[in-house]
C-alpha cells in the first residue's frame, strides 16, 4: 500500500515526528503530580497539533493530472502572489512572462513539471531568506532554477524557480541536466514554506489563465494556454 508522504522528506518525515512523539511520552509519564492536570492536557494537545502538521506538510497526494498538451500547469501548490513580464536574458532571452505562486507551510510542497519538458540546465544559486510573498524575494534568495525545453509544440524554453522563503532552508531538486520529465511529474520540493515560479517567453498566442490570489494545485491546476 502506497505511504502518502515523500520521499523528498527523509529524514525529517521520520526524525521530526519521532522527536515530537518522544516529548509527548516524556511530558505523559514525567508530568508532576502536584501540577495542574489541565497543563498536561495543552502540553499533549499542542504536540499533537505540531505532529500532524509535521505529517501533512510532507504529504504526497494522488494527482490526475490533465493530458492537455496546450497548457501550462502549475509547478506548485499554494496562492497566486504576482503575475507579470519581466527580461529574462539568461536562458530565455528576452521578454518573459512570470507567474509567482506563493507556498504557505499548510500547503503541499511537491514541484511538479509544467509540462513535458527536457532539463537543459540546473542552476542553484545561494543567497537570503526573505519573505517569499515578496515578489523580489526571487532574485535575493536562495534559488535553484530549471531550465527546461518543451518537448510539445511550441518548444519554448521554459524556467521553474524554486525559492526558498523566510522560514524554509532546503530546496530539494530530484533532476539533472539531461532528463526527461513528463507533464505533472514530481521532481522535487522545498521544506517549510517557500516559493515557486514559472517563466515563459512572451507570445501572442499564450493566454494566462489565472489571477493574482487564485490558489492552485501542482500538475492540476492549468496556468497559462496555448491557443
Amino acid at each position: 500500500m502506497r505511504i502518502p508522504l515523500t520521499k523528498y522528506g527523509w529524514p525529517q518525515v521520520v526524525a521530526l515526528p519521532a522527536i515530537v512523539a518522544s516529548a509527548m511520552l516524556i511530558a505523559s509519564v514525567g508530568w508532576p503530580d502536584h501540577w495542574p492536570a489541565r497543563g498536561l492536557v495543552l502540553v499533549e494537545a499542542a504536540l499533537a497539533i505540531t505532529l500532524i502538521w509535521i505529517l501533512c506538510f510532507f504529504r504526497d497526494p494522488r494527482r490526475a493530472v490533465p493530458t492537455d498538451k496546450n497548457v501550462l500547469l502549475a509547478p506548485a501548490d499554494g496562492k497566486v502572489t504576482d503575475i507579470g513580464i519581466v527580461e529574462e536574458n539568461d536562458f530565455i532571452g528576452g521578454a518573459a512572462l512570470r507567474i509567482g505562486i506563493f507556498l504557505s507551510i499548510f500547503d503541499t510542497h511537491i514541484n511538479r513539471a509544467p509540462c513535458n519538458v527536457k532539463v537543459e540546465k540546473v542552476t542553484y544559486r545561494p543567497g537570503k531568506y526573505k519573505n517569499a510573498m515578496i515578489p523580489k524575494s526571487g532574485l535575493v534568495n536562495e534559488s535553484n532554477d530549471l531550465g527546461l525545453l518543451r518537448t510539445d509544440n511550441p518548444q519554448d524554453r521554459l524556467i521553474v524557480r524554486q525559492i526558498s522563503g523566510a522560514i524554509a532552508r532546503r530546496i530539494v531538486c530530484a533532476t539533472v541536466q539531461g532528463k526527461s520529465l513528463a507533464g505533472g511529474e514530481k521532481f522535487g520540493m522545498i521544506k517549510f514554506g517557500s516559493r515557486t515560479e514559472l517563466y515563459l517567453p512572451v507570445r501572442e498566442n499564450a493566454k494566462c489563465l489565472v489571477r493574482i490570489g487564485d490558489k492552485v494545485k501542482a500538475g492540476m491546476s492549468p496556468l497559462v494556454r496555448y491557443e
